[in-house]
């Protein structure tokens, strides 16, 4: 074979991502806390951008004429708008700082009976609890730190174990429950022995095991297991870990009428910007001067397109959100049972969008229906066909399990097999291994655990 050089002319295809596609995609994709924050970014970055305080998308210049230009239908961008009368906030939307568990402990500490160092100990113990109000060092190490005795370190430990709420400081979960009980005056020997010997099988529900070791009725074990039951195993979960508090915003709002389904963007989760008209005043300036007439046309352009960026994703949004409330009617007319599979294919088909651009418009994203707030990606799921050949989501035959098993007797659950059984009954045939995966995604115990005595 003889290798030599050449010139050689050839055509080629390819597919080039610009910078301002780029954009756009990354911006489809943000959530609303992520595309506000972004929007903020480009405002300290660009002059020629500005937020409109009063809401109107135009400046002096017509953008949206100039942006309506880059689409063929200019009636997609006539979307259902809310009530201006509406107010968007109100004094229930804010909270004032949420109190965590270390400073309800410490205001407890502060009325407590303990002086000088006994105090600082105490300190140290509540700033050494977690979040779900365990200790986290022993007594050992305490008692090193501040060079007292283990006797005098637990001590000061039982002062914090009776304050609020109860089971708090405990070491573990064995003396937690404990703690709790003898604080309400519920325990005794028995439930003491059950709690430190035979805590693994009360889990387990093997309460003939636990009987037969103790020599007591499996009905008495019953009680003792239902009042441990009542306990709680993570005292401190109910406070605030000191983290801000996130709110759920919704992208689109469903609403019937007339017995139709109205789909709203919501408007107030968008971010209002406009190009300044300071912008005018800019390119008078700029006349003169190539360099920075150059940088403010390219900021023009950038602010131009980004508004225009975020206007698309609305409509993308909006046209995706659609598609799928015609998809999923029944659902919002009946309920969870009536949620049919779906898939992105499906949409994308629908509204001539590729899957990805549909994907990318779905997650993050959520819509509030009557029937509650969901994630949009909520309405796509696997499942099977059913006997009358519609598709049945797997979202929806969870929701069956879930009824036919809190319609079960407790003295005789039904097991995955018979759950198989009664979905066949309903015209859905599914394993007994899907059964059991579902059932376990819904945190729903096994038969031989469920079972009353």
């Amino acid at each position: 074979m003889k290798l030599s050089y050449g010139l050689t002319i050839e055509q080629t295809q390819k597919l080039t991502m610009t910078p301002e596609l780029i954009q756009a995609i990354r911006i489809l994709q943000f959530n609303t806390q992520e595309l506000d924050s972004f929007v903020h970014e480009e405002l300290l970055e660009n002059p020629v951008l500005e937020i409109d305080s009063k809401g109107k998308e135009e400046s002096s210049i017509d953008i949206q004429e100039k942006i309506r230009e880059d689409y063929d239908d200019e009636e997609s961008y006539k979307q259902w708008e809310r009530s201006p009368d509406k107010e968007e906030y109100s004094y229930e939307q804010f909270v004032s700082k949420e109190e965590t568990l270390e400073d309800y402990l410490l205001l407890q500490l502060t009325f407590s009976n303990l002086k000088g160092n006994d105090l600082k100990i105490g300190r140290y113990i509540i700033e050494a609890i977690d979040e779900n109000g365990y200790l986290t060092v022993s007594v050992e190490q305490i008692s090193k730190i501040f060079k007292i005795s283990c006797e005098k370190t637990e001590k000061i430990l039982d002062v914090i174990q009776t304050f609020e709420p109860l089971g708090v400081a405990a070491r573990d979960l064995k003396e937690c429950l404990i703690i709790q009980l003898a604080a309400k005056g519920l325990l005794d020997e028995v439930t003491e022995y059950i709690i430190l010997n035979h805590l693994e099988d009360l889990g387990e529900n093997k309460l003939n095991k636990i009987a037969k070791a103790i020599g007591i009725s499996v009905s008495q074990i019953q009680m003792i297991s239902d009042m441990i039951r009542t306990l709680e195993p993570k005292p401190g979960r109910s406070f605030s870990a000191g983290e801000s508090v996130k709110y759920i915003v919704p992208d689109v709002f469903v609403e019937k009428m007339n017995d139709e389904y109205v789909v709203t963007s919501n408007e107030s989760s968008l971010p209002h910007i406009m190009v300044s008209p300071y912008y005018n005043s800019l390119v008078r300036e700029a006349k003169n001067d190539e360099e920075l007439s150059k940088y403010i046309n390219d900021k023009f352009n950038s602010a131009l397109w980004l508004i225009k960026s975020i206007e698309q994703r609305k409509r993308t949004i909006y046209n995706v959100v659609t598609a799928v409330v015609e998809h999923q009617k029944e659902f919002l007319d009946k309920g969870p049972k009536y949620l049919k599979t779906l898939t992105l294919k499906q949409i994308a088909d629908d509204i001539g969008m590729h899957e990805s651009t549909v994907s990318r418009s779905v997650n993050g994203k959520y819509m509030q229906t009557p029937r509650g707030v969901f994630e949009i990606k909520y309405f796509f799921s696997g499942g099977i066909t059913g006997n009358d050949g519609e598709g049945v989501s797997s979202n929806s035959i969870k929701t069956m399990i879930k009824e036919i098993i809190d319609g079960e007797n407790p003295a005789k659950p039904f097991s995955d097999q018979d759950i198989v059984g009664k979905l066949s009954d309903k015209g859905i045939e599914i394993s007994r291994r899907t059964v059991a995966k579902y059932r376990e995604g819904m945190n729903i115990l096994s038969s031989s655990k469920r079972r009353r005595y």
